[in-house]
C-alpha cells in the first residue's frame, strides 16, 4: 500500500489506493471489487461491506496512509475496472494538466454535469493519485476516462481569449471541450487540430479561469441546453 503513492508504483502495478469510508462506498457502489483491504481494529468501517478485509491496529492504517488523519478504511483497486471510452455525446479532453486537484476536480465536475468523458494527454496528473482521487469525490468510479488522441470530435479548444463566445457558439449533439494547463495554455499544434476556438466572456481586466472552473462552466453550458 505504501508503494501505491507512487505514480509509478501505480503503473507497474496497475493498482491504486483508496481512502476512506465515503471513498470506499462509491467504489463499491460502482461495483468494483478491492483486491486488500486494511479495516481499523478499533473503528472499523464497511466491515460488512467487506467481509475480507484484515483488521489492524490504527498505527499500521497510519503508515499506509496519506492523509493527515488515518482513515478507519484503506482498500486496493485495480486501475483496470475504472470505467473507460469515449461513448458519451460530450467530453473533456485535458492537455498537460498537471495539478491532481484540477484533474480530480474536472472529473467530478463531468460527472455532475454528464454523463461526460474525461480524455487526458501524457504530462497531465493520475486520475488515481490520493489528491485527485480525494478531488474527484468519488466521480473517478463513474466517468469514463481515455487517452487524449482517443477524444472524438468536433473538439472545441477552450481559451481566455479571443474565440467564439461560448455563449453564442453553436453546440452539437456532440462536443468535446479541449482544456489546457493553466500556465502554458493550448499549444498551437494542438489548437490546429481543433474544430473551433471558443472562450467563456469574463469581465474586461480580469485575470483567466481556473482550468476547472473554466472545465465545469463549458459543461454546465452544454447540459443547460439539453
Amino acid at each position: 500500500m505504501r508503494k501505491l503513492h507512487s505514480r509509478r508504483q501505480r503503473e507497474k502495478l496497475g493498482l491504486f489506493l483508496c481512502e476512506g469510508e465515503d471513498l470506499v462506498a462509491a467504489a463499491l457502489d460502482a461495483g468494483l471489487q478491492p483486491v486488500e483491504t486494511l479495516l481499523d481494529a478499533e473503528r472499523p468501517a464497511l466491515n460488512e461491506r467487506l467481509p475480507h478485509g484484515e483488521e489492524v491496529a490504527p498505527e499500521l492504517l497510519a503508515e499506509a496512509s496519506t492523509l493527515a488523519h488515518p482513515p478507519r478504511v484503506i482498500a486496493v483497486f485495480r486501475q483496470a475496472d475504472l470505467p473507460g471510452g469515449t461513448d458519451a455525446p460530450v467530453g473533456l479532453a485535458l492537455w498537460r494538466v498537471g495539478d491532481p486537484g484540477n484533474v480530480g476536480t474536472l472529473i467530478r465536475a463531468a460527472d455532475a454535469f454528464g454523463p461526460a468523458f474525461v480524455a487526458l494527454s501524457s504530462g497531465s496528473a493520475d486520475p488515481t493519485s490520493p489528491k485527485a482521487l480525494r478531488a474527484s469525490m468519488g466521480a473517478l468510479f463513474r466517468v469514463p476516462l481515455a487517452g487524449f488522441e482517443e477524444a472524438p470530435g468536433p473538439r472545441l479548444g477552450l481559451v481566455p481569449k479571443a474565440g467564439k463566445p461560448l455563449p453564442e457558439f453553436a453546440l452539437g449533439e456532440r462536443a468535446t471541450f479541449v482544456l489546457g494547463a493553466e500556465r502554458e495554455g493550448l499549444t498551437p499544434e494542438v489548437l490546429r487540430e481543433c474544430d473551433e476556438i471558443v472562450s467563456i466572456p469574463t469581465r474586461e481586466g480580469a485575470e483567466s479561469l481556473n482550468v476547472a472552473v473554466a472545465g465545469a462552466i463549458a459543461l454546465y453550458e452544454r447540459k443547460r441546453r439539453g
